[in-house]
């Protein structure tokens, strides 16, 4: 029996370990997204750094990548910037392997 139970332990510990890895790359992926639309905006490099702690706050409005990409596509038109839903959910992709390899180096 000990040994079923050290193998639910240690899915269980995985399973922690898994979902704060996804946390910390969503959160990481926001950050950079934000940074990105901020340098489209022209936002200075200290208003970017607010900016992109903004879109990282938007991601816990609703479950999934919705409300940052409403935000995105809602400042950057605002911002005059000729951009749309495509684009941002492409730079979303490439944000999202640019903060897994940050995380992987990180370690």
């Amino acid at each position: 029996m000990t040994n079923f139970n050290d193998r639910e332990k240690a899915f269980e510990t995985k399973f922690a370990r898994d979902e704060e890895m996804a946390f910390r790359v969503r959160a990481r992926r926001n950050r950079l997204l934000g940074q990105w639309a901020a340098r489209e905006m022209g936002l200075t490099e200290v208003e970017g750094e607010a900016y992109a702690k903004e879109v990282v706050r938007a991601e816990f409005e609703e479950a999934g990548d919705e409300d940052v990409v409403r935000k995105l596509l809602g400042d950057l038109t605002a911002a005059g910037v000729n951009i749309d839903e495509a684009r941002i959910r492409a730079e979303m992709g490439h944000k999202d392997v640019d903060a897994r390899r940050q995380l992987m180096e990180a370690k």
